[in-house]
């Protein structure tokens, strides 16, 4: 970080406020506060951005730290802006055709490295060599590797000198730039992380996103005089040139990535809150919103800070991509995130709120704990869109806080669940999100069905105990790349109990989870004959194992005898009562899925009362039978709703009267999609909102 906040009584940090205060003198920076990071990857870097060409000239000096433990003979890196090349390109090749007119030669970007040297001046240029880790597409040039002569031991560093010229895309997804606007992302060459004795280096895909080390950035951003520049970290100062621009610096700790936006169209807004400084760049036609962005970017801080945990940095700043530059927004970098910016949309549709907390959330889950995104993008994806759904119910809902207007109501976990049950089965959660089944997949799995997971565990373990878990889990891993075994870890150790049974189905296999009442029926009791019968009932519940195996063919059936006092004939109840005829119900419940989760069961009887059972899930089917004084009315499995991984909401009740029942279903059914459809932000053009403005 750049600044140990004033609130922790670190002196250093008002000698930094002090050194800092006559801007136009400032030297070159020093480190101040105790790193919270390894800090492998270090930068300084020169940029100069060329508004009429779209390009950066830039000068960069890298010092890696080898603290593997092994002996390296190379570097790999990262020139993601090669992803923009040209329609041969793997992210091209996947789906990432972002261009309206083919034929536009400018609507291309590229990064090309002039030379790479050491300080000395050894100069290691020809050495550079393209390669493809994950396909067999030699034409994309997103990664390359760089030998050493001699190798580098645990414990040493290296310092590499890259001057490189870079040119920005037409808004794709993540960068470019459109008109007077530039958002720079992933624009410079950057290594690759090395874990658990191999380089973790993969080429720019259309369905994941990225990993790196952390350390400390100074980044001097030469931009036109009129030019607002906002970017990771803090600026330092502003240094006029004489020549019509002027240059930016900026200083950030403890980040894994540098990110940074300029226009002469900003209007600039400030807020803080929790001492942290809120900073909003907006477009000049949608300033009306300004109030909106800060007050919700307010209360992400707060929830977050006390939800899970401390945000370290002393500041964030919050872009409002321009009008035409969709492919930037909703997008997260450390202390700096895009929304998505919107026109007309009536109070109570709340995209503008949903995407803020979804992207100050990431400043945990991307930010600090940084897990794998191209390999396991649910950690942080999944993770994220949970604790947006968590604030955005918490602070607009619980119902309508997506989207309430004219009495239309939509929650945020409704929302999830829509790509779930449309996307089916086709694919484990835990996978590379490129080799997924496809890429919408790969997204809905790594966003809405991880999210889902996550509230059916918080419903079964309860939100303390949730809480606990994922503060715990960030405290421990934060600035260390933690991987699933991490994260499974602490669910097992603050929940108390062994929860491989959950994770072995929501993650590592594609089940499908759907508990459904096939039957409910209920008949008199025939009066009776014959010999040795008696009219009394009597006895306690009693299960009758026909398991074979588990599977859909094995079940169980639980012969309930009347177990309240008032159905037992002889009792204190009356004549009328002694007279009241015995009714034989049945109620079958099926998993029709392959994952199994425990369920409860909600039987109510005309008399009034509701029985609840619980079941494991495990068997194929479960059968309960009650003979009681009272007719059987309905059964619901899940009755509370706790179990948002059912796909199928619709076949979870059954009544004994069932007429106009599939007409009932068939309108609920029509209304949840009418409802989904209007909370999109623009109906009329749904493929461009399926497309990319969900935030990433």
């Amino acid at each position: 970080m750049v600044i140990e906040r004033l609130r922790t009584g670190n002196l250093t940090a008002l000698v930094w406020l002090l050194f800092f205060s006559n801007t136009a003198a400032a030297p070159a920076p020093v480190i101040f506060s105790q790193p919270l990071s390894p800090r492998i990857a270090n930068y300084k870097i020169d940029v100069q951005l060329d508004t009429a060409s779209r390009s950066l000239q830039a000068h960069e000096v890298l010092t890696w730290h080898n603290c593997t433990g092994d002996t390296l003979a190379e570097l790999q890196f990262h020139l993601y802006l090669n992803a923009f090349r040209n329609n041969r390109s793997t992210l091209f090749r996947e789906g990432g055709d972002w261009r309206e007119d083919e034929e536009e030669d400018e609507g291309w970007g590229y990064s090309e490295i002039r030379k790479i040297n050491l300080p000395g001046g050894e100069d290691l240029t020809e050495r550079i060599e393209f390669f493809q880790p994950d396909d067999t597409n030699d034409l994309d040039l997103t990664v390359f590797r760089l030998p050493f002569a001699e190798p580098l031991l645990p414990g040493d560093s290296v310092t590499l000198e890259i001057d490189f010229d870079a040119k920005l895309p037409t808004p794709p997804m993540r960068t470019g730039s459109k008109g007077e606007y530039f958002f720079v992302g992933q624009w410079f060459p950057k290594p690759g992380v090395y874990i658990k004795g191999a380089w973790n280096c993969h080429q720019f895909h259309a369905a994941s996103e990225f990993v790196a080390d952390f350390g400390v950035y100074d980044v001097r951003i030469r931009v036109p005089e009129n030019h607002i520049v906002g970017a990771t970290g803090m600026e330092v100062e502003v240094v006029p040139n004489g020549d019509g621009t002027s240059t930016h610096y900026y200083h950030a700790e403890d980040v894994h990535d540098f990110a940074w936006t300029s226009s002469p169209e900003f209007v600039e807004y400030r807020g803080d809150t929790q001492d942290v400084s809120i900073r909003l760049l907006m477009q000049p036609d949608r300033t009306g919103q300004a109030a909106l962005y800060l007050d919700v970017a307010k209360k992400a801080v707060a929830y977050m800070q006390d939800w899970i945990g401390d945000y370290p940095y002393p500041n964030v700043t919050v872009v409002d991509p321009r009008r035409g530059a969709i492919g930037s927004a909703g997008m997260e970098y450390p202390t700096l995130f895009t929304t998505v910016g919107s026109y007309g949309f009536p109070a109570g549709v709340r995209l503008q709120e949903t995407t803020t907390l979804h992207e100050f959330a990431h400043q945990y889950w991307q930010g600090m704990v940084a897990s794998n995104e191209f390999e396991e993008a649910w950690l942080d994806e999944g993770l994220t869109t949970y604790s947006e759904a968590r604030m955005a119910t918490d602070l607009y809902g619980p119902r309508g806080d997506m989207v309430d207007v004219l009495g239309i109501r939509l929650n945020t976990w409704t929302y999830d669940r829509a790509p779930v049950i449309d996307a089916g089965g086709y694919d484990r959660i835990a996978r590379s999100a490129w080799a997924s089944y496809s890429d919408g997949i790969g997204g809905v799995n790594a966003y809405f069905k991880t999210a889902l997971l996550l509230l059916t565990l918080e419903n079964r373990l309860g939100e303390q105990t949730m809480q606990r878990m994922l503060r715990t889990y960030f405290e421990r891993w934060r600035f260390k790349h933690p991987q699933a075994r991490q994260f499974l870890d602490v669910a097992n150790e603050v929940s108390g109990e062994d929860l491989t049974w959950f994770f072995d189905q929501a993650l590592y296999d594609n089940a499908q989870l759907d508990y459904s009442v096939t039957k409910v029926s209920t008949k008199e009791v025939p009066e009776g004959m014959g010999f040795d019968y008696t009219q009394t009932f009597s006895g306690e519940n009693i299960a009758l194992e026909e398991t074979v195996e588990e599977g859909a063919d094995s079940g169980k059936v639980v012969i309930a005898t009347s177990d309240s006092a008032s159905d037992s004939a002889g009792e204190d109840d009356g004549e009328e009562d002694e007279k009241k005829k015995f009714y034989r119900s049945e109620v079958k419940v099926r998993r029709l899925g392959t994952f199994m989760f425990p369920v409860v069961v909600e039987v109510v009887f005309d008399d009034g009362e509701k029985i609840r059972e619980s079941w494991d899930g495990r068997d194929g089917w479960i059968k309960f039978v009650y003979t009681r004084k009272a007719k059987l009315l309905s059964a619901t499995v899940d009755p509370d709703r706790l179990i948002p991984l059912d796909i199928n909401l619709t076949n979870n009740s059954l009544s004994v009267e069932q007429k106009g029942v599939g007409v009932a279903k068939a309108r609920v059914r029509m209304l949840f999609w009418a409802q989904f459809l209007m909370e999109q932000p623009d109906f009329a053009n749904l493929a461009t909102l399926l497309d990319g403005i969900r935030p990433k």
